[in-house]
């Protein structure tokens, strides 16, 4: 049986061919600590780890290079964002529309540091909650559930005003949306390398401006400073404690060289089209719950419930009679579902990359009108 895809939010799959490629280089050829000895397998893995950050840095627009630093994901980055950078005793505006990587943090905030948290559904109810113990803005770009897109370009402007931190979980835009740190005027972009962007898993970064100050939460061998008791406060070893992921990094390089191959905004393109050719097909189908972005902009993913059947039972038919690959119920991301009314009974995500095609779409619409017939 043919397997279609449409877990992207995920994972992507497939990846790209030049991944396997230098993921394989890296395990042979580059297969020694960087930062960590003189030789020139060390020196040459560094120089590979130093390229990409450069690629990062000219990509999203980050005006220095070594303010970058490798994680090994979007969660780790938000952790250091978040438990690192938010002072203790302030107030935060977030969304119901985060996913547990935020969420988690944010209330381990609240419950040790004695931060205020208001959620918001959209940005444009930001700045009207906004008070005078209003420190920092924490925004999923785009929502992992009902692909609920928050304008970036708003909010920065918003937190510019006010002298606010603008930390940005790019966990489902990077690759897919037009994101610069300097235009968007973002203080902490967060972000995972196994998504959008065509990179292995377990390999993240998080891109701090220089003026942003934020305390370490893990510490380590760094390969320099080692004479230091305390984590160094240099980027990017302030927060690279330990072996860097030479493989995953350099995957993360290869994908952003395969997206301006293709160029983003033909990625977006995309992945648009089949987004609402999906959402239009699904609107002319009965029983069908859809469960849409907030915001006029849809990103890639929709969740959907079909009545009277549960979103694992669900998913699983679309799995074993249909070849569907979804991911059904809560998406680690509870108040989104409480938003869109689904808390109690979880919705099946349909999620979309550059990968799929058209014809996938109409294999999906047809596999849900069938299950719907049968009901």
């Amino acid at each position: 049986m043919k397997i279609y895809y449409f877990d992207n939010s995920a994972t992507s799959s497939p990846k790209p061919e030049s991944i396997y490629k230098v993921v394989e280089s890296a395990m042979k050829e580059f297969n020694a600590n960087p930062g960590r000895a003189g030789h020139r397998k060390a020196v040459e893995a560094g120089r590979k780890i130093y390229e990409v950050r450069e690629k990062i840095a000219k990509f999203f627009n980050i005006k220095n290079s070594l303010n970058i630093a490798f994680t090994a994901n979007a969660t780790e980055s938000l952790n250091f964002a978040i438990k690192g950078g938010i002072p203790q005793n302030s107030h935060v505006i977030t969304t119901n529309f985060e996913h547990n990587s935020v969420l988690r943090p944010l209330f381990y905030m609240q419950d040790e540091k004695d931060i205020k948290l208001t959620f918001v559904n959209t940005y444009d109810e930001i700045e009207k909650n906004i008070t005078s113990e209003t420190k920092a803005v924490v925004i999923n770009h785009i929502s992992n559930v009902n692909g609920t897109i928050q304008n970036i370009e708003e909010i920065g402007k918003i937190c510019k005003k006010h002298n606010l931190l603008f930390i940005l979980d790019a966990s489902q835009s990077a690759g897919y949306s037009y994101i610069d740190m300097e235009k968007h005027n973002i203080s902490i972009l967060c972000l995972t390398g196994h998504k959008s962007i065509f990179g292995i898993q377990g390999i993240g970064a998080i891109c701090i401006k220089d003026e942003i100050k934020i305390e370490p939460i893990l510490e380590g061998g760094t390969g320099s400073f080692s004479k230091l008791s305390r984590q160094p406060k240099e980027m990017p070893e302030m927060l690279e404690a330990g072996t860097l992921n030479t493989p995953g990094i350099l995957s993360l390089g290869a994908g952003i060289d395969f997206i301006n191959e293709i160029g983003l905004k033909n990625i977006k393109k995309h992945e648009d089209i089949l987004i609402e050719k999906f959402i239009i097909g699904l609107n002319k189908l009965e029983k069908i719950k859809v469960y849409k972005s907030f915001t006029k902009d849809q990103g890639p993913v929709v969740s959907l419930n079909i009545e009277g059947i549960d979103s694992g039972d669900l998913a699983q038919i679309l799995d074993e009679e249909f070849g569907i690959l979804v991911r059904p119920g809560f998406h680690c991301a509870p108040l989104a579902h409480k938003a869109i009314g689904t808390y109690e009974i979880g919705a099946v995500r349909f999620s979309f990359g550059y990968f799929n095609t058209e014809e996938e779409i109409d294999y999906a619409l047809d596999a849900l009108k069938n299950i719907t017939l049968q009901i």
